[in-house]
């Protein structure tokens, strides 16, 4: 009986630490090669084919020069405005996250940063807990500690979903503009970094009010949004 407890604890521990080798591995990896496919999309193209719908995924890399410094802004005024000198979390925002969880009773906030939301990208998957969130946080501290800023954003911005299938900003800038990811509006980087918080929500309600609503107070927020201090644009 002992024995059995003793596997009984080893074993999730013995996982845990494979699993962080295995994502320690790939994070080094991805300093230099583009990812083949991310944990996230698997699992989102894994649902639309349960739910019977034909989507094809749509996943085209592009280098960091070759996306708009609009949509950089866009972002970083969207979804991470302290992004060039936090450490890969806003503790303000956590906190904040953590008493809106509290008063809802349930976790629906997480107030992740860029690199924590690349980290669950990359690596996990949508669903909303505490030992997920307390896994995406030692993935974005593994990340943070050896990967360049702007590779983190670069990775970011080749990965995150924008559409049914579409993920990236070459793919969304295609999709939506018909035009390269290094050739977007103020306008359209805007509006494309407003569909990033619900991007199956927008593609199902392209009229939503709440989209235009947030386009425009991202527009205002672009002119102070900070990028990384490597970014040459």
């Amino acid at each position: 009986m002992f024995r059995l407890i003793k596997w009984l604890i080893a074993l999730p521990v013995a996982v845990f630490i494979f699993f962080n080798a295995y994502v320690y591995g790939n994070i080094l990896t991805y300093r230099a090669i583009a990812p083949h496919q991310t944990a996230f999309m698997g699992m989102r193209m894994k649902q639309f084919q349960e739910e019977g719908r034909d989507v094809a995924l749509d996943y085209r890399w592009v280098s960091y020069e070759r996306i708009s410094t609009n949509l950089k802004k866009a972002l970083i005024a969207s979804e991470d405005a302290k992004f060039a000198e936090h450490a890969g979390f806003d503790w303000s925002g956590i906190q904040s996250a953590i008493k809106r969880n509290e008063k809802s009773g349930e976790v629906k906030a997480g107030g992740s940063t860029i690199s924590q939301q690349l980290a669950k990208n990359l690596f996990l998957n949508d669903s909303r807990s505490y030992i997920r969130k307390g896994e995406e946080a030692a993935i974005t501290a593994m990340m943070e500690a050896v990967t360049d800023k702007d590779r983190i954003f670069e990775l970011y911005l080749n990965v995150i979903e924008w559409d049914y299938g579409v993920f990236g900003a070459e793919a969304a800038a295609q999709k939506f503009y018909k035009k390269p990811a290094d050739n977007l509006t103020k306008q359209q980087a805007a509006k494309l970094a407003a569909r990033v918080p619900a991007p199956l929500f927008y593609a199902d309600n392209p009229k939503s009010k709440r989209l235009r609503a947030k386009t425009n107070i991202i527009l205002r927020r672009m002119g102070s949004a900070e990028l990384p201090e490597t970014d040459t644009e």
